[in-house]
């Protein structure tokens, strides 16, 4: 409680002092304008039409291109710590896919059967998979974060939230804007974006690219060569096509080349009574570095992240690979017999090829091979029309079908050497959906709003696993289902298809109390999808496990104090959660393999606030903060323990759900010499949490992190270009990003960034 009193009272002074929160990233727009003038309107398509933040009814956060530009983020998990109860992770060993978390509902989980319960939109195509689903963040407009269950509009799987990317659209004028940036651990950006008019205001392109590179934070004691570089490389096109001032149409296609280091994991086992440990300091001929000591001191203590990283990596090609491809279409045409009608035709394929040292020691261990392809199609159709002058409604239907293919190729030499296991898994989806929502004003304040949304969904999964044994004694990776070489010792096929019929809904009301004071209240049902298990050691593994359901109440209240010079946002909340999907994991007979399977086990209950605002207390000056407070826990939860113990977890913390979060930003503009300067500083504080554990045992609980970024820039007074110098972690803090405790056999950890720092130049034309 003292702990918690102590929180508590440093996070509110934060707040407090800077009247209070909304991410300092998040009203960037309102910084460049005028303090005279007040704050800008920022308009967001939340709720799929165009409007003031300010009106709409929900908790939303925007984040403004010029904002997600100031945090120097190269992909979507550099947003982590700005926005209220959002968090986003990757997992220890495969850092291609995403952990995204709102409110404490989010999968940990890295392989595609698991789903997602945070949907990730890019230009109104949701991204089924979350490999990949870390958006590279270049040429970004504004980017949405709907906090709360949003199935009405965005559908199946939204019951935490929706992050919204809005990528900038071809503007119809010429135009070339620049960026390139170089930094520690030889950083090196290139971004540039063109604008071309092709047909005077009727046809118009744009091209845009970004190539981002660095070197590892970690170094091999194998080689001593660095671990973890980053090397992406992402190109946009797009047409537009206006003939008439009510109908537009969008192609845009994408492609996205990754050629970063293999995945990093540090060896986190605290002795020898776990399968696989070194003991730091040993040498051997195969390595120029001793072992490096481990970052878990013991199990009953969490884990500390040292001064300088190391790993090892003796084992396949330093490769994580991954290509994607997309391709959008989008038609508007406004004032038809049945409204302004929208349709979004998106496509996507990707292939994912990596190489893990899963031990992360040198010599015999566990070593992986992972191979994913996948694609996805959808297509939307709705409609948003003035049935009268106060009633209005939006309709539509949308419709899904992905596939994917994940073949998983371990070598177990730390066990047998020469063994080796194969786990395939090929999944079909495919959903389809009818909604509705409806806006009724009662008066000229009163607005109440109704939706319910229908969606059928099938899938179908075939999982397996087959061991093979090398006589060499030494196993083989494989990068193709198949024996490689080795001999087949045995193996099972399991197969299921399963068809389900859900329905969500929100109903709500909000009040205009003044012209800038909006107050509101909701009720929204969601549901995650069913599914089947892909990673299986038993044919019965597989399920099926049914949808989950979540119901949100949520009140809020949205204002423009003092002339539009302050902006403050509270949201409250508060989720029943029931029939959740959650892992439990076994370990087979042999004492040495664990089986996974997903029941629908266990209920929760999650409540608590956000706490935004942006100040403008004197020329050229902007405040900005958050804070926000969870309570996210087990209501009922019969854990089955890998033992085969059942603990009743009733009361523990869910994972990914910090108590507490804040940020604190302020921004100056002052005119020196020709042009104008401008300082920028952030903080973000994230409270303790779970991460990849759910018995909350202190060996997987992850510190307070306390993360503070800079930027100082001038510009002449045209703004044709800018000079900045940045800093990333301002402060070198040295933090665990995650840990696996692989019952009895090892801990994968892994950890933060440190500091980066650099200069950016950039020019407009």
């Amino acid at each position: 409680m003292t702990k918690n009193l102590y929180h508590c009272t440093a996070l509110c002074t934060i707040a407090g002092a800077l009247a209070a929160a909304t991410p300092a990233v998040a009203q960037e727009a309102g910084a460049a304008a005028a303090p005279q003038e007040g704050l800008a309107e920022i308009v967001v398509t939340a709720q799929k039409r165009s409007e003031n933040i300010q009106s709409v009814p929900i908790a939303v956060t925007a984040v403004t291109g010029a904002a997600v530009e100031n945090l120097k983020a190269v992909d979507l998990k550099g947003l982590q710590g700005t926005i209220p109860n959002l968090q986003i992770n990757n997992f220890t060993n495969t850092p291609n896919s995403a952990v995204f978390t709102i409110r404490g509902i989010g999968v940990i989980e890295p392989d595609p059967f698991a789903g997602n319960t945070v949907s990730i939109v890019q230009d109104g195509v949701p991204q089924y998979f979350s490999m990949g689903a870390l958006l590279d963040l270049f040429d970004v407009d504004r980017i949405e974060v709907l906090r709360g269950p949003q199935g009405t509009l965005f559908g199946a799987n939204t019951t935490g939230g929706v992050v919204n990317v809005v990528t900038r659209q071809p503007t119809g004028q010429f135009g070339v804007r620049g960026e390139v940036t170089y930094g520690n651990w030889n950083r090196m950006d290139i971004k540039a974006a063109v604008d071309v008019p092709l047909v005077d205001g009727v046809l118009a392109g744009k091209v845009s690219a970004m190539h981002t590179q660095r070197d590892g934070f970690y170094t091999n004691i194998v080689d001593g060569t660095d671990m973890g570089r980053r090397n992406v490389t992402v190109l946009r096109a797009y047409l537009k096509y206006t003939p008439t001032n009510d109908v537009d149409v969008t192609l845009g296609g994408e492609y996205g080349r990754t050629r970063n280091g293999a995945p990093v994991i540090v060896n986190g086992s605290t002795g020898p009574g776990y399968a696989i440990y070194a003991p730091a300091g040993t040498m051997t001929t195969d390595q120029v570095l001793p072992m490096y000591a481990s970052p878990c001191a013991s199990d009953a203590a969490p884990c500390r992240a040292p001064d300088k990283y190391y790993s090892a990596r003796d084992f396949g090609p330093d490769k994580s690979d991954m290509d994607n491809y997309r391709g959008t279409l989008t038609i508007n045409v406004r004032n038809t017999p049945l409204g302004d009608l929208t349709a979004i035709t998106g496509y996507k394929q990707f292939k994912l090829e990596e190489f893990t040292d899963n031990d992360a020691i040198v010599g015999l261990g566990i070593d992986t091979y992972r191979g994913t392809r996948g694609w996805q199609f959808s297509q939307e159709l709705r409609t948003a029309a003035d049935l009268t002058d106060a009633v209005k409604l939006q309709a539509g239907g949308f419709f899904m079908k992905t596939h994917y293919d994940h073949f998983n190729s371990v070598r177990l030499e730390a066990f047998a050497p020469g063994l080796r296991q194969n786990l395939p898994q090929d999944q079909d989806n495919w959903s389809g959906s009818l909604f509705a929502q409806t806006y009724i004003d009662v008066t000229d304040q009163l607005r109440v709003q109704a939706g319910v949304r229908y969606t059928h969904e099938n899938t179908r999964m075939i999982a397996g696993t087959d061991n093979y044994y090398n006589a060499s004694g030494i196993g083989l990776y494989c990068t193709h289902e198949g024996s490689c070489g080795d001999t087949l010792l045995g193996g099972f096929r399991a197969s299921g298809s399963q068809s389900w019929d859900n329905v969500g809904w929100k109903l709500g009301i909000d009040y205009k109390a003044t012209p800038d004071t909006l107050l509101y209240a909701s009720w929204a049902r969601g549901f995650k999808s069913g599914g089947f298990v892909g990673r299986v050691a038993r044919p019965q593994d597989l399920g099926p496990y049914d949808p989950e359901k979540v119901d949100t109440f949520e009140a809020g209240v949205k204002t423009d104090l003092l002339d539009r010079h302050l902006r403050f946002n509270l949201a409250g909340f508060y989720t029943n959660y029931r029939d959740m999907q959650v892992a439990q994991n076994y370990i087979l007979p042999d004492g040495k393999t664990i089986g996974t399977s997903i029941f629908n086990a266990a209920k929760a209950e999650i409540k608590g606030f956000e706490l935004e605002a942006t100040a403008l207390p004197v020329e050229g000056l902007t405040l900005t903060g958050s804070l926000a407070y969870l309570d996210a826990k087990y209501k009922k939860f019969d854990f089955l323990d890998p033992t085969g113990v059942i603990i009743d977890l009733s009361g523990r913390a869910l994972q990914n759900s910090p108590k507490w979060s804040a940020s604190a930003g302020a921004t100056y503009e002052v005119a020196v010499g020709s042009g104008k300067a401008r300082a920028n500083v952030l903080y973000t504080y994230t409270d303790t949490k779970l991460l990849q554990g759910l018995q909350g045992q202190p060996l997987v609980r992850i510190q307070p992190t306390h993360f503070l970024n800079a930027n100082l820039g001038w510009s002449p007074e045209d703004g044709r270009w800018t000079l900045e110098v940045w800093a990333r972690n301002l402060a070198d803090k040295h933090y665990i990003e995650a840990v696996t405790n692989n019952a009895g056999l090892f801990n994968q950890v892994s950890y933060t960034s440190p500091r980066e720092y650099g200069v950016t130049f950039k020019f407009n034309i």
